[in-house]
Protein backbone atom coordinates (compact mmCIF):
# COMPACT_ATOMS: atom_id res chain seq x y z
CA UNK A 1 0.00 0.00 0.00
CA UNK A 2 1.28 3.45 -0.88
CA UNK A 3 2.29 5.61 2.07
CA UNK A 4 0.82 9.08 2.49
CA UNK A 5 1.79 11.80 4.92
CA UNK A 6 -1.51 12.16 6.75
CA UNK A 7 -0.90 15.57 8.35
CA UNK A 8 0.46 17.05 5.12
CA UNK A 9 -2.46 15.70 3.05
CA UNK A 10 -4.94 17.00 5.64
CA UNK A 11 -3.33 20.46 5.76
CA UNK A 12 -3.32 20.61 1.96
CA UNK A 13 -7.00 19.69 1.62
CA UNK A 14 -8.28 21.70 4.60
CA UNK A 15 -6.06 24.73 5.23
CA UNK A 16 -6.95 26.62 8.39
CA UNK A 17 -9.29 23.86 9.56
CA UNK A 18 -8.45 24.21 13.24
CA UNK A 19 -8.98 27.96 13.14
CA UNK A 20 -12.71 27.46 12.50
CA UNK A 21 -14.74 28.50 15.55
CA UNK A 22 -17.10 25.55 15.06
CA UNK A 23 -14.20 23.12 15.30
CA UNK A 24 -12.80 24.92 18.35
CA UNK A 25 -16.26 24.67 19.99
CA UNK A 26 -16.48 20.86 19.73
CA UNK A 27 -16.79 19.14 23.12
CA UNK A 28 -13.54 18.38 24.92
CA UNK A 29 -12.51 14.76 24.60
CA UNK A 30 -14.21 14.12 21.25
CA UNK A 31 -11.75 12.66 18.77
CA UNK A 32 -12.30 12.31 15.03
CA UNK A 33 -10.34 10.57 12.27
CA UNK A 34 -9.34 11.19 8.67
CA UNK A 35 -9.19 8.10 6.44
CA UNK A 36 -8.06 7.19 2.92
CA UNK A 37 -8.42 4.36 0.48
CA UNK A 38 -6.01 4.17 -2.49
CA UNK A 39 -8.22 3.51 -5.50
CA UNK A 40 -5.51 2.21 -7.84
CA UNK A 41 -4.41 -0.54 -5.47
CA UNK A 42 -7.56 -2.67 -5.42
CA UNK A 43 -8.03 -1.89 -1.72
CA UNK A 44 -11.83 -1.53 -1.85
CA UNK A 45 -13.47 -4.47 -0.10
CA UNK A 46 -16.90 -5.69 -1.22
CA UNK A 47 -19.99 -4.58 0.69
CA UNK A 48 -23.44 -6.11 1.08
CA UNK A 49 -26.01 -5.44 -1.61
CA UNK A 50 -29.27 -5.10 0.33
CA UNK A 51 -32.41 -6.47 -1.32
CA UNK A 52 -34.72 -3.87 -2.83
CA UNK A 53 -32.14 -1.06 -2.78
CA UNK A 54 -30.70 0.50 -5.93
CA UNK A 55 -27.88 3.05 -5.95
CA UNK A 56 -27.62 6.02 -8.28
CA UNK A 57 -26.95 9.73 -8.65
CA UNK A 58 -29.84 11.83 -7.40
CA UNK A 59 -31.40 13.88 -10.15
CA UNK A 60 -34.96 14.66 -9.23
CA UNK A 61 -36.90 17.19 -7.22
CA UNK A 62 -34.58 18.24 -4.37
CA UNK A 63 -37.38 18.22 -1.75
CA UNK A 64 -37.36 14.43 -1.01
CA UNK A 65 -33.57 14.40 -0.78
CA UNK A 66 -33.50 17.42 1.53
CA UNK A 67 -36.18 15.86 3.71
CA UNK A 68 -34.10 12.67 4.02
CA UNK A 69 -31.05 14.72 4.97
CA UNK A 70 -33.12 16.69 7.50
CA UNK A 71 -34.27 13.44 9.14
CA UNK A 72 -30.68 12.23 9.52
CA UNK A 73 -28.81 15.44 10.36
CA UNK A 74 -30.58 18.81 10.08
CA UNK A 75 -27.28 20.73 10.11
CA UNK A 76 -26.25 19.04 6.86
CA UNK A 77 -29.12 20.43 4.75
CA UNK A 78 -26.99 23.52 4.05
CA UNK A 79 -24.46 21.35 2.17
CA UNK A 80 -26.97 19.84 -0.25
CA UNK A 81 -28.50 21.50 -3.29
CA UNK A 82 -25.42 23.51 -4.20
CA UNK A 83 -24.85 21.70 -7.48
CA UNK A 84 -22.90 18.89 -5.84
CA UNK A 85 -23.41 15.32 -6.95
CA UNK A 86 -25.26 13.13 -4.48
CA UNK A 87 -25.26 9.36 -4.58
CA UNK A 88 -28.32 7.76 -3.00
CA UNK A 89 -29.64 4.39 -2.02
CA UNK A 90 -33.22 4.21 -3.27
CA UNK A 91 -36.13 2.14 -2.05
CA UNK A 92 -38.18 2.44 -5.22
CA UNK A 93 -37.94 6.16 -5.96
CA UNK A 94 -37.48 7.20 -2.32
CA UNK A 95 -33.95 8.21 -1.27
CA UNK A 96 -33.21 6.30 1.96
CA UNK A 97 -29.46 6.90 2.11
CA UNK A 98 -27.25 9.60 0.65
CA UNK A 99 -23.73 10.96 0.38
CA UNK A 100 -22.12 13.88 -1.33
CA UNK A 101 -19.47 13.02 -3.91
CA UNK A 102 -16.73 15.57 -3.39
CA UNK A 103 -13.73 16.39 -5.58
CA UNK A 104 -11.09 17.64 -3.14
CA UNK A 105 -8.60 18.47 -5.89
CA UNK A 106 -5.03 17.27 -6.25
CA UNK A 107 -2.31 16.38 -3.79
CA UNK A 108 1.18 15.77 -5.20
CA UNK A 109 -0.35 14.88 -8.55
CA UNK A 110 -2.95 12.53 -7.07
CA UNK A 111 -6.61 13.23 -7.67
CA UNK A 112 -8.50 13.10 -4.35
CA UNK A 113 -12.25 12.72 -3.89
CA UNK A 114 -14.55 11.15 -1.39
CA UNK A 115 -18.01 10.53 -0.01
CA UNK A 116 -19.19 12.99 2.62
CA UNK A 117 -22.24 13.72 4.74
CA UNK A 118 -23.09 10.02 4.65
CA UNK A 119 -26.48 9.15 6.11
CA UNK A 120 -29.26 6.57 6.14
CA UNK A 121 -32.82 7.14 7.30
CA UNK A 122 -33.31 5.72 10.82
CA UNK A 123 -35.87 3.12 9.73
CA UNK A 124 -33.45 1.71 7.14
CA UNK A 125 -30.35 1.40 9.31
CA UNK A 126 -28.73 -1.91 10.17
CA UNK A 127 -29.31 -3.46 6.74
CA UNK A 128 -25.97 -2.52 5.13
CA UNK A 129 -27.53 0.15 2.90
CA UNK A 130 -25.13 2.92 3.94
CA UNK A 131 -22.06 0.71 3.70
CA UNK A 132 -23.17 -0.51 0.27
CA UNK A 133 -23.69 3.10 -0.81
CA UNK A 134 -20.21 4.16 0.35
CA UNK A 135 -18.74 1.16 -1.51
CA UNK A 136 -20.67 2.25 -4.61
CA UNK A 137 -19.46 5.86 -4.19
CA UNK A 138 -15.86 4.72 -3.75
CA UNK A 139 -16.02 2.48 -6.84
CA UNK A 140 -17.55 5.36 -8.83
CA UNK A 141 -14.68 7.65 -7.83
CA UNK A 142 -12.21 4.98 -8.95
CA UNK A 143 -13.99 4.66 -12.30
CA UNK A 144 -13.70 8.43 -12.68
CA UNK A 145 -9.90 8.25 -12.33
CA UNK A 146 -9.58 9.50 -8.76
CA UNK A 147 -6.45 8.13 -7.08
CA UNK A 148 -7.53 8.43 -3.44
CA UNK A 149 -10.89 8.29 -1.72
CA UNK A 150 -10.83 10.45 1.41
CA UNK A 151 -13.13 10.30 4.44
CA UNK A 152 -13.10 13.60 6.32
CA UNK A 153 -14.23 14.35 9.88
CA UNK A 154 -15.66 11.06 11.10
CA UNK A 155 -15.84 8.99 14.25
CA UNK A 156 -16.96 5.85 12.35
CA UNK A 157 -13.46 4.44 11.95
CA UNK A 158 -14.37 0.74 12.24
CA UNK A 159 -17.36 1.14 9.91
CA UNK A 160 -15.29 2.64 7.05
CA UNK A 161 -12.47 0.17 7.72
CA UNK A 162 -14.85 -2.62 6.65
CA UNK A 163 -14.41 -1.29 3.10
CA UNK A 164 -10.62 -1.01 3.38
CA UNK A 165 -10.29 2.63 4.44
CA UNK A 166 -7.40 3.26 6.82
CA UNK A 167 -6.87 6.01 9.34
CA UNK A 168 -4.17 8.54 8.50
CA UNK A 169 -4.62 10.84 11.51
CA UNK A 170 -6.71 11.61 14.56
CA UNK A 171 -7.73 15.05 15.73
CA UNK A 172 -9.72 16.89 18.35
CA UNK A 173 -10.78 20.51 18.77
CA UNK A 174 -7.19 21.54 19.54
CA UNK A 175 -5.53 19.92 16.54
CA UNK A 176 -3.91 16.68 15.40
CA UNK A 177 -3.51 14.14 18.17
CA UNK A 178 -2.02 11.19 16.30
Amino acid sequence: MTSYDGPDLFAHLFPGFFEDTGIRALPAGETFVEMILPLREGALRPAPQPDGIAYGIYGGDPAPLLEAVRQVEPDWVQYFGNGDRVLCGFDGTRPVSFCLLTDFGRYHGLRVGGPGCVGTLPGYRGRGIGLGMVAEATALLGAEDFDLSYIHYTHLERWYAKLGYRTILRWDRQGIVG
